[in-house]
């Protein structure tokens, strides 16, 4: 069995508050975890919300993308990192992303995504 990519699904819990609300830091640390990971970054997008001063976020990359979504008052963020193909380190990413957001409380999913049965690409069925 084949995976075309890996989905790392973060749970950020008793994060630094103040941290959670800084759109241009979380941008800037979005980015260098795609770029720790060995990305190829394409775009991203930041919004932040009011009245707790919470953002979401996301970071396009070549190989699918990595986004979060911050919740100041709960001191949470919850963060999706989606790679394709094997050259990439996503594990990476997550270390530095636990480490820069003081993460005192983290915990990870990891799922498979796109399992098949060939490593091959189905070309003009």
């Amino acid at each position: 069995m084949y995976a075309i990519g890996i989905h790392l699904l973060l749970e950020l819990k008793d994060c630094n508050r103040k941290l959670l609300c800084d759109i241009d830091f979380l941008k800037n640390i979005l980015l260098s975890a795609a770029k720790e990971a060995g990305a190829t970054i394409i775009g991203e997008s930041f919004h932040p919300f009011e009245p707790y001063g919470g953002v979401s976020g996301v970071v396009i990359i070549a190989e699918s993308h990595l986004s979060i979504h911050t919740w100041p008052e709960y001191c949470y963020a919850a963060v999706d990192i989606f790679t394709c193909g094997n050259r990439l380190h996503p594990e990476r990413a997550v270390a530095l992303l636990i480490k820069e957001l003081e993460a005192r409380n983290p915990s990870i999913l990891e799922l498979k995504r796109g399992i098949l049965d060939s490593t091959e690409p189905d070309e003009g069925k």
